[in-house]
């Protein structure tokens, strides 16, 4: 193969990759109702604190929508990163991981492939959650209008810069990094004031709020919802921070897979 061929990004390999992974999906039933599980789970729950707090105070009533809302845009987030980890983590189940890095994929290619089944694994997960939400508690995601593809963008950034975090983790460490993939994100969890403003927070924590991108899009939904105001800046200052957070998540991932190319230690993926 010549030197040309190898430095050109394929779309076939990396179609491939994907055809992969969606076999292996779609072969195990376990692993698409788990895609649904936990979100119809957290949908249910949050839905019926809503009912309460809606019946016991004017203001839930008002600001009520807004936990079934950041619930599943906490969703987005979390499964999309979980995607992401998990295609990367069935690779290393397999011991196939080596086998692909002496293959012609380029990194990039697998990078592209980890991102695209991060999306169908949202979608499979998060679809039949969201016509829930409508069917049990009145909230429809889609009645966002434009916000939501600003919201969806932002998290789906956050979760794959995560997920690459995770993988360069897993490359460094084997599969004893592996819980990580579950629970590095919900570290996030109180920082984003997923269910609370930042101004809950004590001053000098806020600062370190603003630094994570998911912050400004669940302050952007509150505005939305309760003043009925699109917070552009808000998404704009969110996509900065990812930019800067998925492009040092790939570097970061480039310099540990070079690293374990050369000390062999691909070959070894293992606790």
């Amino acid at each position: 193969m010549s030197a040309a061929a190898q430095t050109h990004f394929s779309y076939r390999r990396t179609g491939a990759l994907v055809l992969r992974y969606w076999y292996l999906l779609r072969s195990s039933w376990p692993r698409v109702l788990e895609l649904i599980y936990w979100p119809l789970v957290q949908v249910l729950t949050w839905g019926f604190i809503q009912f309460y707090v809606a019946q016991h105070s004017g203001y839930f009533l008002r600001a009520g929508a807004t936990l079934i809302g950041a619930m599943l845009l906490w969703e987005i987030l979390f499964r999309g990163q979980l995607g992401f980890s998990v295609s990367f983590l069935e690779e290393m189940w397999a011991r196939n991981l080596s086998n692909l890095m002496i293959s012609p994929l380029r990194p990039a290619e697998f990078i592209a492939a980890l991102m695209i089944m991060s999306l169908l694994r949202l979608i499979i997960g998060m679809v039949p959650v969201t016509l829930i939400a409508v069917a049990f508690f009145g909230f429809n995601i889609y009645g966002l209008g434009l916000a939501l593809p600003a919201f969806f963008a932002n998290l789906i950034l956050t979760s794959w810069a995560i997920g690459l975090f995770v993988s360069g983790l897993l490359l460094r460490n084997g599969l004893g990094a592996e819980s990580m993939a579950w629970t590095l994100t919900f570290l996030l969890l109180p920082l984003t004031c997923v269910y609370y403003p930042v101004a809950v927070l004590p001053h000098w924590v806020q600062p370190v709020s603003w630094m994570l991108p998911p912050t400004y899009v669940f302050e952007g939904l509150r505005a939305l919802l309760l003043d009925h105001v699109f917070r552009l800046d808000l998404m704009l200052g969110a996509l900065a921070l990812n930019a800067l957070f998925f492009g040092a998540a790939a570097i970061g991932f480039m310099a540990l897979l070079e690293s374990a190319r050369r000390q062999g230690t691909l070959l070894a993926a293992g606790e």
